[in-house]
């Protein structure tokens, strides 16, 4: 086994755990599953693998918070951790490349980033936004997630990051009901997002202390979402969408590339633009003074009752 602790976060995961429990049981000395906890059978069939322990902890609210807390309180006693979604695996290019380059990483080397592909509705989507690059395994005590409610990276505080050749994949096994319903919530806290950054609302979660190294696409994308925040509502929507299925050649993929596009890039971010709307027409109709603290109380004042998110 490889010196390798590997963590997953679930919340009712059985069409899933398994598949990703059998992945990295193959090469990980440790692994963790964080649950929510579940409803369902996911630690039933994580009892299933002896190198597997389950600790149970209430979701905070959102992903980071959840995968900090895990390595504030589990053991860790190896040199890497591995953050991997119950829906994710490694393909056996990256694992077999794991086991080769591992052993001699240079020691300024502290987070590994590695190419994510996506397979929706059983076909793998080569365009529009492959290859995703994430910081996905790193030194252990080198790294802690930002605290954000949507798009949060990992963030090393020393050394440089190194991209990996091979793939893992993200592959839900949900129908597209459940996919877009998940979505749903989701476009809350993206939505809740570009309202606190709008209004300038602090919030205490963000950047961990002392940690300023983000892998480079992260950096690269984060600087495109600030610049689509400034774009007209819905317009930027259809031209998110027009982006990745025509610019970047989702068309190429068929009708899975299709929905595809469509749900991620249209659909799911004229929801998030229709939450900042109805937000937008409350304040309005509030009357309040622009800029004014009444009128950041009152955002998050409909953000906590409305989508049930504090921040």
């Amino acid at each position: 086994m490889l010196d390798i602790t590997t963590i997953v976060l679930t919340y009712n995961e059985e069409l899933h755990i398994r598949r990703c429990l059998e992945n990295v049981c193959s090469f990980s000395k440790k692994v963790y599953v964080v649950d929510s906890p579940s409803t369902d059978n996911t630690v039933e069939i994580c009892k299933e693998f002896p190198n597997v322990e389950v600790v149970v902890h209430p979701y905070p609210g959102n992903q980071a918070a959840q995968f900090n807390w895990a390595l504030d309180h589990l053991s860790i006693d190896t040199e890497w951790v591995l953050r991997l979604d119950a829906d994710e695996y490694l393909l056996p290019e990256l694992v077999a490349e794991i086991r080769r380059k591992l052993p001699v990483m240079p020691e300024d080397v502290k987070g590994l980033e590695m190419r994510r592909r996506h397979i929706f509705m059983g076909r793998w989507v080569k365009h529009g936004v492959y290859p995703v690059v994430l910081m996905r395994m790193f030194r252990t005590g080198c790294a802690r997630y930002e605290e954000r409610l949507m798009d949060e990276h990992l963030v090393l505080d020393e050394g440089h990051t190194l991209l990996l050749d091979h793939d893992f994949c993200d592959h839900s096994l949900v129908d597209l009901s459940a996919y877009c319903t998940k979505h749903l919530l989701y476009a809350r806290r993206e939505a809740a997002e570009l309202l606190a950054d709008a209004y300038g609302l602090e919030r205490t979660s963000g950047m961990p202390e002392g940690a300023h190294i983000m892998g480079r696409q992260a950096m690269e994308k984060r600087r495109k979402k600030h610049s689509y925040s400034r774009l007209p509502l819905f317009w930027r929507s259809f031209a998110y969408f027009c982006y990745r299925y025509i610019l970047k050649g989702g068309f190429l993929d068929g009708k899975e590339g299709f929905l595809f596009a469509f749900i991620q890039g249209w659909w799911y971010r004229t929801v998030v633009d229709a939450k900042i709307l109805e937000c937008r027409k409350y304040i309005k109709a509030a009357q309040l003074p622009p800029h004014s603290e009444a009128e950041k109380a009152a955002v998050r004042t409909f953000i906590r009752r409305r989508w049930n998110i504090s921040l």
